[in-house]
């Protein structure tokens, strides 16, 4: 009673204990090893109070934890393997394969990404060019009137 506790106190772990198994997930910005120590934690603490779950059910729990971007990589296991017979330590390792495949992959885009120069140029606005323009445009457009009120007074046809 002194070391392990009471029934209810016993009870009151088990509850715990199973409650962090059922709502167990992987974090975001997790990878598979930290998870899984985390879930051997929790499966040790469980049998430290006499309840086991059997291999299948942990494994299953191990696919159902993991993230959306796992889901192709959970359906390939779930049709390829036997999720009975299936050892922990294989699917961890082939979970950890995964990890290694993604990893790798995020970081050639990376540097694909670093690869490629942006060039932005930076646009300024000056209003005294602006106002200068348009008046160049207004004088022009004046010229060019008086041009034609110069051809028509001298009889010639308009354009």
């Amino acid at each position: 009673v002194t070391s392990e506790g009471t029934n209810q106190v016993k009870e009151a772990k088990i509850n715990m204990f199973v409650h962090e198994y059922e709502m167990f997930t992987m974090h975001d910005n997790e990878d598979i090893k930290t998870m899984f120590t985390r879930f051997t934690n929790i499966t040790n603490a469980l049998q430290a109070v006499d309840k086991v779950y059997t291999n299948s059910e942990m494994v299953r729990k191990i696919l159902r934890c993991l993230p959306r971007m796992w889901m192709p990589k959970v359906t390939a296991i779930e049709e390829a393997k036997d999720l009975n017979t299936l050892p922990m330590e294989d699917l961890i390792g082939s979970l950890m394969t995964q990890e290694l495949s993604i990893l790798k992959r995020d970081d050639e885009e990376e540097t694909e990404r670093k690869k490629k120069k942006v060039i932005a140029l930076k646009s300024t606005s000056n209003e005294e060019t602006d106002n200068e323009s348009d008046q160049e445009l207004a004088l022009i457009t004046r010229k060019f009137k008086k041009f034609l009120e110069s051809k028509k007074k001298i009889g010639r046809k308009p354009f």
